[in-house]
């Protein structure tokens, strides 16, 4: 199994169907620490993307994360539009194009053709891999500091690991997903030293950080529907 354009599209309606989903929850944990804006922001970026890709005729899986990315930047507020968005423009920019017969050829083809190769697990954990980079570099992010990060870092070297043994891609998008849920639940001892939970000090000790519990939510997606 490639990662290949229909792939793409639906792991990001996958995605969108958990965050609805989760929706509750996601606001319940940020109510918490943060904002208690999380799941709506999600959620309303998410649809927005639905939106997107309707009608869109992508080069390839890279053209469709790089229109989902934009879509998040552009329309959902507060650190997880941007963070959410920056990474998967990195993602998508990250992965090769699958071969096409003649690129030129496509009817409004969306987005670059990147580079020409097969996307499978190795292709697909350096992808992932960029969207990390992305996030740290955005929001200057380390494990342990309750984000994001402390799901989506052990998330991709499970992703590594697995490709790197031979896994295929719903095995190593499991390991992912199972190594995403652990690191969210790893952040309740934690205390914030980023972000707006931050403020809170040691009060933020005992609250699971919603950023990784949707980055959890976005690698469970990803394996089931490599699974289905």
């Amino acid at each position: 199994m490639d990662f290949d354009t229909p792939l793409a599209e639906a792991w990001v309606r996958a995605i969108a169907a958990a965050v609805e989903e989760e929706q509750g929850r996601l606001t319940e944990l940020d109510s918490a620490i943060g904002d208690g804006d999380h799941g709506s922001n999600l959620q309303r970026g998410f649809s927005a993307a639905l939106a997107a890709l309707d009608g869109l005729r992508p080069a390839g899986p890279g053209a469709v994360l790089t229109k989902v990315g934009s879509t998040l930047i552009s329309k959902v507020g507060g650190a997880s539009g941007p963070l959410y968005g920056k990474a998967f423009r990195a993602i998508g920019a990250a992965l090769p194009d699958p071969a096409l017969p003649d690129p030129a050829a496509l009817p409004d083809p969306v987005g670059p053709v990147g580079p020409v190769g097969p996307v499978g697990p190795a292709a697909v954990a350096e992808a992932l891999a960029a969207g990390l980079d992305a996030v740290r570099a955005l929001g200057k992010a380390a494990p342990g500091d309750k984000t994001i990060v402390d799901a989506y870092t052990p998330a991709v070297a499970a992703f590594r690991a697995a490709a790197a043994a031979g896994a295929a891609l719903p095995e190593a998008a499991a390991a992912a997903a199972d190594a995403a849920d652990q690191g969210a639940r790893d952040t309740v001892p934690l205390q914030a030293r980023k972000g707006r939970a931050s403020y809170l000090g040691e009060r933020s000790i005992g609250h699971q950080d919603p950023g990784a519990t949707s980055t959890a939510l976005l690698f469970r997606a990803l394996a089931d529907v490599t699974a289905s």
